[in-house]
């Protein structure tokens, strides 16, 4: 077992490679999804002793708009510690109020808008005191369709809601299928959730959890993992290298499920001017990204 594993990640890397080399930046599709390797970060090694940190990152972006320069909608920043296979996300509401770098205080979404991944990055750093090894940023349509490639997702939704634009009908209490439009939706809606945009946030959170199960219990099937990695090179931009790139979708698969902690950073909604706004609990904040920056593991919420 353990050398056909190795022999399948062998091949993997290698398929790997030779898309990188076959399919030209110019023969590339729309680009669906931006993969930005921060600066300063080293990379991921599976097996190795550091927590590798990603923020996802939902663009509100229209047809024909950057992604990359739009303002983002869900942030997660995620942690893998790729030893023990623990995983944490940490989310954050796009409405907290925060300092920007080289851009003053504005709403946390409106990062990507002014200073693109980056800018998003150091955001997040001046919040959680985390600053991101990589920021991957995605269309929702192709996030719709990526959930359907997989089958749908499974989650449990703790309290009956609906929306009168984005789900009319609503979404049941209990553990419910989702579709990619109901993944999307169930992740969006925010006006009829109690806690608004940090029930919000939480939802995020519980799609990424069924996102991740349904992956993992379809990950020994031939040649699923190796085609869900052609789709998403092919819409993807990046500037990390094919290597990393399986390093990463190694290292999402060998996380525990029950070792995946999640919380939300709260706060209290006011305003800034007309504008409603979110003033994130900073404390708050800063011990959540002191206990995972070890070993991506909250211990209280």
């Amino acid at each position: 077992m353990r050398f056909a594993k190795l022999v399948r990640s062998a091949a993997l890397a290698a398929v790997l490679g030779v898309t990188a080399l076959v399919v030209p930046q110019s023969a590339v599709q729309s680009t669906e999804v931006s993969l930005t390797r921060v600066r300063h970060a080293q990379g991921v090694a599976v097996g190795g002793p550091d927590v590798v940190w990603i923020l996802a990152v939902g663009s509100d972006a229209r047809p024909g708009e950057d992604m990359t320069r739009s303002r983002g909608d869900a942030l997660q920043l995620v942690g893998i510690n790729t030893r023990t296979g623990a995983a944490t996300a940490i989310g954050v509401p796009r409405d907290s109020w925060v300092a920007i770098p080289g851009h003053g205080r504005e709403k946390i979404n409106a990062a990507l808008y002014f200073a693109g991944p980056r800018g998003m990055a150091g955001a997040m750093r001046n919040l959680v005191g985390i600053e991101p090894d990589y920021v991957m940023v995605t269309r929702f349509p192709f996030f719709e369709d990526m959930v359907d490639d997989i089958g749908g997702i499974t989650v449990t939704n703790p309290r009956r809601f609906s929306d009168p634009y984005l789900k009319k009908e609503g979404f049941a209490r209990g553990r419910i299928h989702l579709n990619g439009y109901n993944a999307m939706a169930f992740s969006r809606i925010r006006k009829g959730l109690a806690g608004g945009d940090f029930d919000r946030s939480a939802n995020q959170q519980r799609t990424l959890r069924g996102i991740h199960a349904r992956i993992r219990s379809q990950a020994d099937r031939p040649g699923f993992i190796e085609r869900g990695v052609m789709t998403v090179m092919a819409h993807m931009d990046t500037d990390a290298s094919p290597q990393e790139l399986y390093e990463l979708a190694q290292a999402v698969a060998q996380v525990d499920p029950r070792r995946i902690t999640t919380c939300v950073v709260q706060g209290r909604v006011g305003y800034v001017g007309a504008a409603s706004v979110v003033f994130p609990d900073v404390a708050q904040a800063r011990r959540l990204g002191r206990e995972a920056r070890a070993d991506a593991t909250l211990r209280h919420c």
